[in-house]
């Protein structure tokens, strides 16, 4: 609420006038600055991307958002100082992507990147079946937002795209999930059977029919295909019989130990420090948020001392560079703690591993106990940040 009463303290301060456009210009930053931080702070879940240009005495607004409320904000802030502007702001999703405002991973893994193109930075991936909103199409790359609200790029091969009714029909659709790390969907009941597609742990497919030893199911662009009944379950069941506990979250963290790392990876065919841990919640039936310096604002603070003191299994702990008078802190890698006797926990660092902070243990690792920052709680935590799928679909 602070730091909301600031931001209109601000705006109220704020008096613009075009006789001066440099004066002006440096005013209009100062409003825009004072909006993106209070609704649209992180550009990784929110675009608050405006720019104002000068021309003929009339401001021009430009650019692209997510929030209409932030920029229904600005433009009355402009209103009521009588700036005579014209709003070719794009508020996202708009016609270049028409109808089709949503769309659903055709593939075990997409991967999604920071920038339109196939060689720009791997940002996080998706996984076959997972549903996304999509915001906007440059070239073959459509700007699409995950279901932990990372906004990014994929390649138009990577996804299908839907309407309302059609998103919504995937979304209430029976579906199978796949419960090993990685697998094979068939073209027929038969192992020896040409293969439809690779699939890997947590990617999910619409159900279709079953018998003793194969699930029929079928992918978003309607391939059909058959799927092992050891390796999969059915969603609904495996969320409804799933418990999000301490003992479970080191189970299936362990199962991912020799994971390779790479960066944006948040999948077993590779996964960084936060995909890892994002996955290890996913498949407890929980979404936290994407990256690591985003995992830390999010659950209950612990061990405040840094001793490891009151910690309990499942736990995140954060590493980085700590604050000093001239720098503040900086998140860069998490882990998670196993609370054993030998203060162990697991992390993806070269690949998954465990690691120990007794400094008695071979696999002691000095390095993060000197730059380790705190932990975080989620289990049992509400935290907006931290999203249940039981009680996303009312289980």
């Amino acid at each position: 609420m602070k730091i909301i009463k600031l931001f209109f303290l601000l705006l109220l301060t704020v008096s613009l006038s075009c006789k001066d456009s440099e004066k002006t210009m440096t005013e209009l930053e100062n409003v825009r600055t004072a909006i993106k931080k209070v609704f649209a702070p992180d550009k990784r879940v929110e675009l608050f991307d405006i720019q104002f240009e000068f021309l003929n005495n009339q401001i021009i607004l430009k650019g692209e958002t997510t929030s209409k409320k932030a920029l229904s904000i600005l433009q009355d802030s402009l209103n009521k100082r009588n700036v005579d502007f014209i709003n070719a702001v794009r508020i996202l999703p708009d016609s270049a992507v028409g109808n089709q405002q949503f769309a659903v991973a055709r593939n075990s893994v997409i991967n999604i990147r920071s920038q339109p193109k196939h060689s720009a930075e791997l940002g996080t991936q998706g996984l076959l079946g997972m549903a996304l909103k999509v915001l906007d199409k440059k070239g073959d790359f459509y700007r699409i937002q995950t279901p932990d609200n990372y906004i990014s790029w994929v390649d138009k091969g990577g996804i299908t795209r839907m309407n309302k009714t059609e998103i919504d029909t995937w979304n209430r659709s029976k579906k199978i999930i796949f419960t090993k790390n990685f697998g094979y969907v068939y073209g027929e009941k038969s192992e020896n059977a040409i293969i439809v597609s690779d699939i890997t742990l947590g990617g999910s497919l619409q159900y279709v029919s079953e018998d003793h030893q194969f699930y029929e199911v079928k992918y978003p662009d309607n391939r059909i295909g058959f799927i092992k009944k050891n390796e999969a379950v059915i969603y609904l069941s495996w969320l409804k019989n799933l418990k999000a506990t301490q003992e479970n979250i080191e189970s299936i963290s362990r199962t991912m130990i020799g994971f390779p790392y790479l960066w944006g990876g948040t999948s077993s065919k590779g996964m960084d420090c936060s995909g890892f841990t994002k996955m290890v919640y996913l498949m407890n039936g929980v979404i936290i948020p994407r990256d690591a310096s985003q995992q830390i604002n999010a659950g209950k603070t612990v061990d405040i001392n840094l001793k490891f003191e009151g910690l309990e299994k499942g736990d995140l702990l954060f590493f980085g560079r700590k604050a000093t008078p001239e720098k503040n802190q900086r998140v860069t890698h998490v882990g998670i703690w196993l609370g054993n006797d030998k203060m162990e926990f697991i992390h993806a660092s070269g690949n998954v591993h465990l690691s120990s902070m007794d400094k008695n243990q071979s696999h002691y690792d000095e390095m993060n106990r000197n730059r380790y920052l705190g932990s975080k709680r989620y289990l049992n935590i509400e935290d907006h940040n931290i999203i249940d799928l039981k009680e996303k679909i009312k289980l």
